[in-house]
């Protein structure tokens, strides 16, 4: 087997070798900054949907509290207007969405589904679980979730939620009798929950590691011309004259012309040792004469 042969095939090899470790690694990485990309907008979407309770509660409701008293507004209450402004937002991405998912709502649109009520479950069952985040597959692809409980920590809740008897008849009037009565002080009724696809942003790492594997193989390739042309240059093509020209000599053709070379390394020093070696032979062939 030719030596530039040899060569190539071990530079194959470890091409392949770097390849598919730099391919993983990055695959790794690109994937682990989309997943922290699309947790990022998950919480910014969480903090978007808190941000509307707090200011409906603080600025809305005391507004509305006189007009309360003739017909219940939804807008008041904290959890219709994140829910709404939400929506709104669901309409330019729909992809986005977020729920107060609650096991006995007052808004019939706000009860949660199977998987949902498994979140409030752990939240229930685990006190000290403050979100909870996964994954879960939907129609429109792998999508990431994050939970936060829906905790009643405010005792005017109850003026609404505790007894039929005691909340508001405005509220009877729109809702009814059945739904979303006997919640407790302080227990875990429900939780916000926002979902994101994943489909988007693990494309764009995808893209991204195609680059990158692109970039890697023309680098590996330009190397390995560079490479070749540097061992054909240097070493393959001197090799051959100094081999074709020991089996001149061998052969008995003392007067084949001198290997010139002015090359300071290996080869320069071979080629130096061959024409010591030759005029040796010479001298003693023509001492064999006399």
């Amino acid at each position: 087997m030719r030596l530039l042969l040899k060569f190539n095939l071990i530079f194959i090899l470890v091409f392949l070798a770097g390849l598919a470790g730099s391919a993983y690694v990055s695959r790794n990485l690109l994937q682990k900054n989309a997943q922290q990309e699309i947790l990022e907008h998950a919480r910014l979407t969480m903090e978007k949907a808190i941000a509307v309770r707090t200011y409906t509660n603080e600025q809305i409701r005391p507004l509305l509290e006189t007009q309360m008293m003739y017909s219940f507004l939804p807008q008041s209450v904290p959890a219709y207007s994140a829910t709404e402004v939400l929506h709104q937002l669901a309409k330019a991405f729909p992809e986005y969405t977020y729920k107060e998912a609650t096991l006995n709502p007052t808004n019939p649109r706000d009860r949660a589904v199977d998987w949902e009520a498994d979140i409030v479950g752990r939240f229930r069952t685990q006190a000290d679980q403050k979100e909870l985040i996964g994954e879960r597959d939907t129609p429109l692809g792998r999508t990431l979730y994050i939970a936060r409980p829906l905790k009643i920590t405010n005792p005017a809740c109850l003026a609404c939620h505790d007894t039929v008897e005691r909340a508001p008849k405005t509220l009877i009037d729109k809702y009814g009798q059945a739904n979303g009565f006997g919640w407790k002080l302080n227990e875990v009724i429900g939780a916000q929950v926002v979902s994101v696809p994943m489909s988007v942003p693990m494309q764009r790492a995808d893209k991204a590691l195609l680059t990158v594997v692109g970039l890697l193989s023309l680098v590996f390739v330009a190397i390995g011309g560079a490479l070749n042309l540097l061992l054909w240059t240097l070493v393959i093509q001197p090799v051959r004259r100094l081999s074709a020209l020991s089996d001149r000599v061998s052969l008995g053709e003392l007067d084949a012309p001198e290997f010139s070379i002015r090359s300071r390394d290996e080869i320069g020093v071979l080629a130096g040792s061959f024409t010591r070696m030759r005029k040796s032979l010479v001298h003693a062939m023509k001492l064999l004469d006399r």
